[in-house]
């Protein structure tokens, strides 16, 4: 039988798409076009095998928006946000999601924030304001300021370390410890000197779903600045956490409530509840944003001062944070947090009665998560059951070791979004305990399979 049938220009026309048959474009810069509807096909066929984002339990971000917000990020795809001059109502909005999140924050007063493309722009430019303000103070005191230090715990996102290797900062890393996965004051304190240009803590860390101890934090360095005279501010990555907090545990301090908190990363893309990519900084005062790292710029026929990595960018997600303020306010934000927590709680309570699993840190504050590991050796280790749940229901619920110097604990973590009603809780649930069946029966992964397994949690 023929195998070189090719379909004509005609037939692919009237009847489909020839890529059906053919090979898609994926080396070579191609000749020609094709029609409008074959390009359709071909982009929406290839993602057609990738997995489904309702069963991605890795991600944090957000992979549902409202039908009308969508309407609002289509209609402003083609808006540059940075076009000031020309586009002033979307920069007066962005003012307003910095001035609401200053808000929601308790800053004390007027201040200052820029949006981003996410929280490692966010962090990037909060840790280069740390740094530049250290730097001002030391030149101000007649003292050295070539050895600046950066001091956070194990359990941040990598872009910290980023941060530290691209801008030349000496990360002072408190490793974690199996059975605590946060660090504290007694942890951070020895790390403290005159060259600190500031401590990160996080909050809702992407392993556990848990804070540092960041009151504890705050109180050591206000003792610091009273005792030892050093101003050493605290900067708290609220990428998770920062849209989590003030709707489940609104009486709980970390935010600028706190003395040294002097600025907030925090991810729209994330609780935020908004499509990537959208992130936000906020400042305690506006005179904790360096004033070099401002530029003023008069490129677009208005003279704008400047605050990214990023300059041309869409509006489409900033309109669309905008929409999520104004839609659902502090009352809509708390009844969904709510119900993500209530089926965190309802999936935790069905991985607890199987027996199988010891769940981790549930009752501290938490995001809404569940974080657990295998309570005894089974003969099959989580990086096995992440592989079988992917393998039988394309569940993507990602296993992991922690960071030094707890790196011989692995962890699962399935993270409860908007999109995971009960009814899917309650089907996750039991595919979890088949998977479990079919692994006590065949034992492990093989280790071809165990070499495509995601292993890591920061997503």
């Amino acid at each position: 039988m023929s195998t070189n049938f090719q379909p004509t220009d005609a037939d692919a026309a009237l009847f489909g798409n020839r890529f059906v048959t053919q090979e898609v474009p994926s080396r070579v810069f191609p000749d020609t076009g094709m029609p409008a509807q074959d390009a359709l096909r071909l982009v929406s066929e290839d993602l057609a095998l990738e997995g489904d984002p309702a069963r991605n339990l890795a991600t944090f971000v957000t992979t549902w928006m409202e039908p009308q917000a969508q309407r609002i990020i289509a209609e402003n795809l083609h808006r540059n946000f940075i076009d000031h001059a020309e586009y002033p109502r979307t920069a007066e909005i962005e003012q307003r999601c910095i001035r609401m999140l200053a808000d929601l924050f308790h800053a004390p007063g007027e201040t200052t924030g820029a949006r981003t493309q996410g929280s490692s722009e966010a962090i990037m430019l909060g840790g280069l304001s740390l740094k530049w303000n250290w730097r001002k103070r030391r030149e101000a005191a007649g003292a050295s300021a070539s050895s600046p230090n950066l001091v956070f715990g194990g359990d941040v996102h990598v872009v910290w370390e980023k941060f530290c290797r691209y801008f030349d900062v000496e990360p002072r890393i408190v490793p974690l410890r199996p059975g605590k996965y946060t660090i504290g004051p007694d942890d951070v304190q020895a790390h403290v000197d005159e060259n600190t240009i500031g401590v990160a803590a996080v909050l809702g860390t992407t392993f556990t779903g848990h804070k540092d101890d960041i009151v504890g934090i705050n109180d050591l360095l206000v003792r610091i600045k009273r005792e030892r005279g050093l101003d050493v501010p605290l900067h708290v990555d609220g990428a998770s956490g920062g849209f989590v907090w003030p709707f489940l545990y609104p009486d709980s301090e970390w935010d600028f409530r706190l003395e040294q908190v002097r600025s907030i990363n925090v991810s729209g893309h994330k609780f935020g509840l908004v499509y990537p990519g959208i992130g936000w900084l906020i400042f305690r005062e506006k005179a904790d944003l360096a004033k070099d790292l401002v530029f003023e710029e008069n490129y677009l026929g208005k003279t704008d001062s400047t605050f990214t990595l990023n300059f041309s960018t869409g509006s489409s997600m900033v309109l669309a944070q905008y929409y999520n303020f104004v839609r659902y306010g502090r009352a809509g934000y708390s009844y969904i947090m709510q119900n993500m927590q209530a089926n965190a709680g309802v999936l935790a309570d069905k991985l607890e009665a199987m027996g199988r699993f010891e769940i981790i840190g549930r009752a501290e504050e938490q995001l809404p998560l569940v974080a657990f590991r295998l309570a005894d050796d089974a003969g099959y280790d989580e990086f096995d059951l992440a592989w079988q749940l992917a393998a039988e229901r394309g569940w993507m619920v990602p296993a992991y070791t922690l960071p030094p110097d707890a790196q011989n604990v692995t962890i699962m973590r399935a993270l409860v979004k908007e999109t995971l009603s009960r009814e899917h809780v309650d089907t996750l649930a039991r595919d979890i305990e088949e998977a479990c069946s079919t692994l006590a029966k065949k034992g492990g992964a093989h280790e071809a399979e165990r070499r495509k397994i995601v292993t890591g949690p920061g997503h």
